[in-house]
């Protein structure tokens, strides 16, 4: 019974607490759409994710929550419920090359109209940082990656193997059929490049190569057997240099060489940029191009026909390759049988006057 001498004790009222608006980050959550469309998680994560047919009142509903809470999706999140992810990723040497800039923007776009998003690594030619970049990314279960190349450790290649991430290796080849890879061969390239040269009756041919990653050393492989079986290789017109790949550094190499061996009639730079700090250093001396000596070039990037001389080079495909690789890993990715798991693009000599 109540003590009638005591003030009476106001009702207790039950004020529902607002739902908060996310875990620690401040992130608006499904949840949230849905307690303020007044439908289930369920219902809402049909409608946001469209794959559902939903009543189109709670449809309306969910879309009017979604705008009034600026609900984004959490594509970790989604990817984690469902076990599948909407990114690729793509492991290139370095943004500043031309050359893996247009393929990565040929697989950027295909991969974009299939519903997918890039996320891109940068080696810089070294091994322990692409090892490092490769296992941080797969920790994050990609659909897909891509890569550069063929040269990785046994480790490595137990990591992708273990992932069972679809996988496509570009600008090599390999014999291999449980490797997928998209490009041309190195080797015959160069060799393309000799044959080239002997052919304008060249015959004291030097080469110059820089950074040293697997792809210039089979060039330069290619090139030095080309001349030994036309009996005019001289290893001392060789130059392999541990050096980026510049403009500067091409200039250095044709003063050294021209210095050293007067009588070369010939020198083949394993990149373009190379070839155009050749020719600008060729104008500095006065040697006639290719009067005096021929220059070619590899990879055919801008600007080659506007240089004095023209230059020529070895044009490599690298927009088709990037497609061609996305292709073939959105078919693995889909589970999709692969006929050829090796794709060979050619590659293409653009003579011009340098040579």
């Amino acid at each position: 019974m109540t003590d009638p001498s005591l003030p009476a004790t106001p009702p207790v009222s039950r004020v529902r607490k607002p739902r908060a608006s996310s875990r620690a980050t401040g992130r608006v959550t499904l949840a949230d759409v849905a307690a303020i469309a007044g439908v289930s998680p369920i219902t809402a994560s049909r409608v946001v994710s469209g794959k559902a047919r939903v009543d189109p009142e709670l449809a309306r509903r969910v879309r009017a929550a979604v705008e009034k809470l600026g609900y984004r999706p959490d594509p970790s999140a989604r990817a984690l419920a469902s076990a599948k992810s909407t990114h690729v990723v793509v492991l290139i040497p370095m943004l500043s090359n031309t050359l893996f800039t247009d393929l990565l923007e040929a697989v950027q776009e295909s991969m974009w109209h299939a519903g997918y998003q890039v996320f891109v690594g940068i080696t810089h030619y070294q091994p322990a940082r692409e090892a490092a970049l490769l296992e941080s990314y797969l920790s994050h279960r990609p659909a897909g990656i891509i890569l550069t190349g063929l040269d990785r450790s046994q480790g490595q290649r137990k990591l992708i193997q273990d992932s069972r991430t679809p996988c496509v290796h570009v600008m090599e080849l390999s014999d291999d059929s449980s490797l997928h890879c998209v490009g041309f061969s190195q080797d015959e390239a160069a060799r393309a490049v000799a044959g080239h040269l002997l052919a304008r009756g060249r015959k004291k041919i030097a080469f110059v190569g820089a950074q040293l990653d697997p792809r210039t050393i089979e060039r330069a492989g290619g090139f030095r057997s080309a001349l030994q079986e036309a009996r005019c290789y001289d290893p001392a017109l060789e130059i392999l240099s541990p050096k980026p790949s510049s403009v500067a550094l091409g200039a250095e190499c044709f003063e050294q060489l021209m210095s050293a061996h007067p009588d070369i009639d010939a020198i083949f730079f394993c990149n373009d940029d190379l070839a155009h700090g050749g020719l600008l250093q060729a104008l500095r001396m006065n040697v006639s191009v290719p009067g005096r000596v021929s220059i070619v070039g590899f990879n055919d990037l801008p600007g080659n026909a506007q240089m004095l001389p023209a230059l020529s080079s070895l044009r490599t495909p690298r927009r088709e390759i990037g497609l061609a690789a996305a292709d073939m890993l959105l078919k693995l990715m889909r589970g999709d049988s692969v006929p050829e798991p090796a794709i060979d693009l050619g590659f293409e000599l653009m003579v011009r006057e340098s040579s």
